[in-house]
């Protein structure tokens, strides 16, 4: 993975609904995506995971 920033608004969050219960969110820029059962539970999920990406970046710059 090469995204670089910092900017919790540079990362895309898309989000698929495939049936009542089957949801998914993908972020292109980290070609990462997470299932779940609920349009919230997966665009909080990718919201973690992208929040943790970047704190691991910031983590990364400063050593």
């Amino acid at each position: 993975m090469n995204y670089t920033s910092t900017d919790p608004l540079d990362y895309e969050i898309l989000i698929r609904r495939r049936s009542e219960t089957d949801y998914a969110s993908y972020c292109p820029q980290l070609a990462f995506m997470i299932k779940g059962t609920s349009h919230e539970e997966v665009e909080n999920a990718m919201k973690e995971y992208v929040l943790k990406y970047i704190e691991s970046l910031k983590q990364q710059i400063q050593e």
